[in-house]
């Protein structure tokens, strides 16, 4: 674990919702973020819409949009997910009937501690809302947020207890000066133990934390095979000394539980959606 109370300049990051309450905090930069929110939302979403276009001879990015979005809806996978995993995956053999023809299947991992029953037909939605509850039990806070790797960006997934202005700030994170960023850069859990005080932040991200009702953080990646997919951080009202060896090993056990999860459900679920994609848009033509 690292003490992120030092630390080096912090990003310029932005973003739209998730499902968490919290009241609108005007800002002047509010019209900015908005504006770099739908920027940055189109740039996850735009690649993979030339890629079908070229790939499927589809008439122009509308019909490639529909493709995503009918997919996203019938599969019960976020549109960003999948346009993510066009851009991430393999392209299909040329004129392959199946994009993935020799996939095996596996079932989905236990989710020990995540007090979720039959986990392994649980939502995606299901189980980073229970990870994130899991948290914020361990740490002993009602504020927090789930962050996905996607795209080359941690963006928001979820969030309980933070308010418009955070995660509107916070929705994409792009550079490695964050505690979150630096917490997936590095793979280890990094706790900042007084946000006003740390020098990991620049003034406009400190303000967004600390206007949050936020005083420190902790942040959890949540990893499979050496690889970050996903974050979960912890806020707290009030300065941390720290956490405790117990809460630490406890987290580090949900952070690795998560993840091969996510993992999983990126190799299964995903992939199912993309085969569906490929046929529909192969039976188009």
């Amino acid at each position: 674990m690292i003490d992120g109370s030092q630390g080096m300049s912090p990003t310029l990051p932005a973003g739209p919702y998730t499902d968490g309450p919290g009241e609108d905090v005007p800002t002047a930069s509010a019209g900015a973020l908005e504006v770099r929110n739908r920027q940055l939302a189109r740039a996850a979403v735009e690649p993979a819409q030339r890629i079908l276009v070229h790939r499927y001879r589809l008439a122009g990015p509308s019909e490639a949009f529909e493709l995503l979005k009918q997919t996203s809806q019938r599969f019960n996978i976020k549109l960003h997910t999948l346009a993510d995993a066009v851009l991430r995956v393999a392209e299909p053999d040329a004129g392959a009937g199946q994009w993935f023809p020799r996939r095996a299947r596996f079932a989905a991992p236990a989710l020990p501690g995540l007090a979720l029953q039959g986990a392994g037909s649980e939502g995606h939605a299901v189980v980073l809302r229970a990870a994130l509850r899991r948290v914020l039990h361990v740490t002993e806070t009602d504020m927090g947020n789930v962050q996905l790797a996607e795209h080359g960006m941690l963006r928001l997934e979820k969030h309980t207890g933070l308010n418009r202005h955070f995660t509107d700030f916070f929705a994409f994170v792009q550079d490695s000066t964050t505690a979150c960023a630096q917490a997936a850069q590095q793979r280890q859990q990094i706790t900042v133990k007084d946000v006003e005080s740390a020098d990991i932040f620049d003034d406009d991200s400190r303000h967004a934390i600390l206007q949050a009702g936020s005083r420190s953080a902790h942040s959890l990646p949540l990893t499979s095979r050496g690889q970050v997919l996903g974050m979960i951080s912890s806020h707290h009202e009030r300065p941390l000394a720290g956490l405790s060896q117990t809460q630490l090993t406890a987290l580090e056990e949900t952070g690795t539980t998560v993840g091969r999860w996510l993992h999983w459900h990126r190799h299964t679920a995903v992939l199912d959606a993309l085969e569906h994609l490929h046929t529909t848009a192969r039976n188009h033509r």
